[in-house]
């Protein structure tokens, strides 16, 4: 039986590389894990959290500044990816956490929206919905999802989102 996950704090120096680990774990390969060393470097609005149980990292979440084009100077839109949660504690519900956890926290520190790339059956009960932005990559439309976080504040709004250059490398 597994503990349950019992913080979710900001991510520190001193986690690194177990953060790294935990990527690379979670993923098939080191992109993820080589990725949020790159956003942490270059990314300046870079969020990372970490969820703990029993002193142990269980997961990771990593927001980070998104651009539109064209451009929409007063939006600030950050980017969900990459996530990842222990492959023993995943159905668990640490990563419906993090998100939640994540989505304050982006709130908290003046963004207007977050996009995620992800799985279309999970995203949308945590209030992801496709079809508010474009995305930059050749996905399935619903795939690509979107949540305001500041009321109203992606009405209208008709761009193409890309997300940091530091993607550019997977």
């Amino acid at each position: 039986m597994t503990d349950a996950v019992t913080t979710i704090r900001p991510e520190a120096s001193g986690d690194r590389a177990a953060v790294h680990a935990l990527n690379a774990d979670a993923f098939e390969t080191r992109a993820e894990a080589d990725l949020v060393d790159r956003l942490r470097e270059q990314a300046e609005g870079y969020v990372g959290l970490i969820a703990e149980a029993s002193g142990e990292i269980v997961g990771h979440i990593a927001f980070s500044p998104v651009t539109l084009a064209p451009a929409h100077p007063h939006l600030d839109v950050r980017g969900l990816a990459p996530m990842a949660v222990a492959p023993g504690r995943q159905r668990q519900g640490v990563g419906s956490a993090l998100v939640r956890a994540g989505l304050a926290a982006c709130q908290a520190s003046g963004a207007d929206a977050v996009v995620v790339l992800g799985h279309p059956a999970y995203y949308p009960r945590l209030g992801f919905a496709s079809g508010a932005l474009a995305c930059a990559y050749d996905v399935p439309p619903e795939a690509f999802m979107a949540l305001a976080l500041t009321p109203g504040a992606l009405e209208g709004v008709a761009a193409t989102a890309h997300y940091h250059p530091a993607f550019d490398e997977l």
